[in-house]
């Protein structure tokens, strides 16, 4: 394993290389500090662009790149604006065609109030917004869901500069976690829509939605969803509070260069149409499944491991973004960011909500606790069965799943046994490379 989920310290970040140049150039205008957290955030909003094009997962299906998502968690002041500017920035082009859309309403709305009491009043434009503003209104999000998939099945992309506007998007909080779900896995609205024109559609609900907040808002927001599937399909990037320093970040602008370049790579992804297969990105997904697996192992969490499959399948999806960005040709790099998005959003939700994977409890009831670790990590290098036992009761666990974690770990060469002794050893640096025993 390349990273270390368990530590306090965030996996470091990947060098952009050949194949991935479109990271140096679109964090380029961030600042140092926020250039990791803002990098799995991004792809969304690029995603957005594709449409009519899938991608074959190692599963055999195929899969749109629409329903991606991302949450950005950072304390007050770390610099989550950043994102804000970022994407709109990348979502620019989008901007210009929504005004116009915008001027069809604006130009019926005149007509209307302007139209004698005896005319009849003119018919409300059909308009599809590509990037609808962050206050949408659940009635709003699914007919513009409607107009989108007449409109050629476009994406629509939205930014929650606060992770509280879903509930007024999805229509209460209670329904969040449905309208998540239906989004993630390309689903219908799930109910026709009466409006003063009549009975609508049940919209398919292609969208890729951003999120932002603090530490304390996410762990409220989630508290009742952690173990019913919506919290898993978000992917996370964490930002953690660092030491004081007395300087104002700078951060760059946006420029007319700078958007005429971006507008290049935009160009690749708008016009990648069809399905494809990528077998090198496949081989990354499947062995990133054998690496979670070991994971979960050395926590014994089968929480953990059940957060990792749909972790590994975000990441996998934003390989295949930046598979398009680089013009439908695979790269090493690439692969090295596939596997860092996948550990990043692992590692976030551990640092976040770790403590809460296993009890429904807010920020104020989880001091003094701790989330999913690496208990071979805490054990001496020669141990025993009961030592193993005083740890799994220290961490909440049971006694009788110390003999099965044993078997696993000897089954996946963390340790040998001594029959004589019947002690274990540890032959493993288990957030490295195996060592030959």
């Amino acid at each position: 394993m390349d990273y270390n989920v368990f530590s306090s310290k965030a996996p470091t970040m990947p060098k952009a290389g050949k194949g991935t140049e479109f990271v140096n150039l679109v964090l380029l205008q961030a600042t140092k500090s926020m250039q990791q957290p803002l990098l799995p955030m991004v792809l969304p909003a690029v995603a957005a662009h594709l449409c009519e094009t899938e991608f074959q997962y190692s599963d055999n299906k195929y899969y749109e790149m629409c329903g991606q998502m991302g949450h950005l968690i950072g304390n007050s002041g770390v610099g989550k604006a950043q994102l804000s500017h970022l994407i709109e920035a990348i979502m620019h082009d989008f901007r210009i065609h929504d005004e116009g859309e915008y001027n069809k309403l604006v130009e019926w709305q005149r007509k209307t109030k302007t139209s004698k009491a005896n005319e009849r009043k003119p018919e409300r434009p059909e308009t599809a917004f590509w990037f609808p503003p962050a206050d949408v209104t659940n009635a709003a999000f699914l007919q513009n869901a409607m107009a989108l998939e007449k409109d050629g099945s476009r994406t629509q992309y939205i930014n929650l500069p606060e992770v509280e506007m879903a509930d007024r998007m999805c229509g209460g909080h209670r329904q969040v976690s449905q309208i998540v779900r239906n989004i993630y896995d390309r689903e219908r609205a799930g109910a026709l829509r009466a409006t003063v024109e009549g009975v609508t559609g049940n919209p398919l609900l292609r969208a890729n939605i951003t999120f932002t907040s603090t530490p304390e808002a996410a762990r409220k927001f989630y508290k009742n969803d952690l173990n019913n599937g919506f919290f898993g399909r978000i992917p996370f990037a964490f930002k953690a509070r660092e030491a004081r320093v007395g300087k104002i970040p700078r951060q760059g602008s946006y420029s007319p260069e700078f958007l005429a370049e971006l507008d290049r790579y935009l160009r690749r992804v708008d016009g990648c149409k069809g399905q494809f297969f990528v077998k090198e990105l496949n081989n990354v997904a499947d062995k990133l499944a054998e690496e979670m697996a070991t994971i979960a192992d050395l926590a014994d969490d089968d929480t953990l491991f059940e957060l990792s499959h749909r972790s590994i399948f975000a990441a996998w999806k934003k390989g295949c973004v930046l598979w398009v960005l680089n013009e439908q040709q695979w790269s090493r790099s690439i692969g090295e960011f596939v596997k860092w998005f996948c550990y990043y959003d692992l590692w976030s939700k551990i640092q976040v909500f770790g403590d809460m994977f296993h009890k429904n409890e807010d920020e104020s009831e989880a001091d003094g606790k701790h989330g999913p670790k690496n208990m071979l990590e805490d054990l001496p290098g020669t141990f025993n069965e009961n030592q193993l036992i005083a740890l799994r009761q220290k961490a909440g666990k049971s006694e009788k799943g110390a003999n099965a974690q044993l078997r696993q770990w000897l089954h996946r060469g963390f340790v040998t046994y001594d029959e004589e002794t019947r002690y274990y050893s540890k032959v493993v640096d288990v957030n490295k490379k195996k060592k030959k025993p």
